[in-house]
């Protein structure tokens, strides 16, 4: 209960109660309690309550639909492995939003020395390139340019990568398991194509990330650069000891 003898403010104390009610109380997309339910139950004040709520979405414990309420996230569930459950679509669903993609392009091209080193395969061996962009409840948050070694996914194609996400593609179709991924992150600015694509102004900032992911057998079968909205798409890791 709110101790009105403690030197924190009570909006402090309001998110520390309610934070621990969702980890050990709450499951994943239940409804919140609502605004005038807290106040009665912890004697505060509407203000003081609106703004512990804020703090619990910015801290990504709650979310909220419009028209429908707030609901409990999947940030107070048991954290899994990122490398071996990743993917955009596992991270949107997670923050209870509906993702969606958009295949931009795909082609069978020639790699260059850059992407022939990060997929180790030889400088001018044919590579698949998807050009992706990702939306969380319609609205454009990242692009992805994937590059893929043709002689692991011969046959794919772009209808297929329309109709299911490459993870499952990968899993289903190829009998590609990743082991693990690798990920670099970087501040940067989106060029023209970039900020028209995201519906951002030009020279806005993003974050930028560099992926290489592993099967079984170390080898790579992808390598994905992503530009990503600064405002709009948080990017979360949990280090465990």
């Amino acid at each position: 209960m709110i101790n009105r003898n403690d030197k924190r403010p009570i909006y402090d104390q309001l998110v520390e109660i309610l934070r621990n009610k969702i980890e050990n109380e709450m499951e994943p997309n239940d409804r919140m309690l609502s605004e005038r339910r807290i106040c009665d139950e912890y004697g505060v004040s509407r203000t003081t309550v609106r703004l512990a709520m804020a703090d619990l979405e910015h801290m990504g414990y709650i979310y909220k639909r419009h028209g429908k309420g707030t609901f409990v996230s999947a940030l107070n569930q048991n954290s899994q492995n990122l490398m071996d459950s990743y993917s955009f679509t596992d991270h949107m669903k997670a923050q209870g939003k509906n993702p969606s993609t958009k295949v931009l392009s795909f082609d069978v091209i020639e790699s260059t020395k850059y992407f022939s080193e990060k997929l180790g395969i030889k400088s001018g061996e044919k590579m698949i390139k998807i050009m992706r962009l990702r939306l969380a409840d319609n609205i454009p948050m990242m692009i992805e340019r994937t590059y893929l070694p043709l002689r692991q996914f011969a046959g794919l194609t772009q209808e297929k990568v329309i109709q299911k996400p490459l993870y499952e593609i990968f899993r289903e179709d190829y009998g590609e398991i990743i082991k693990v991924a690798d990920e670099e992150f970087s501040a940067g600015i989106v060029s023209d194509r970039e900020a028209e694509l995201l519906g951002v102004p030009v020279d806005s900032a993003c974050l930028k990330l560099l992926r290489t992911t592993y099967n079984d057998d170390n080898i790579v079968i992808e390598f994905t650069l992503s530009v990503a909205r600064s405002d709009k798409f948080v990017y979360k890791i949990r280090h465990m000891r």
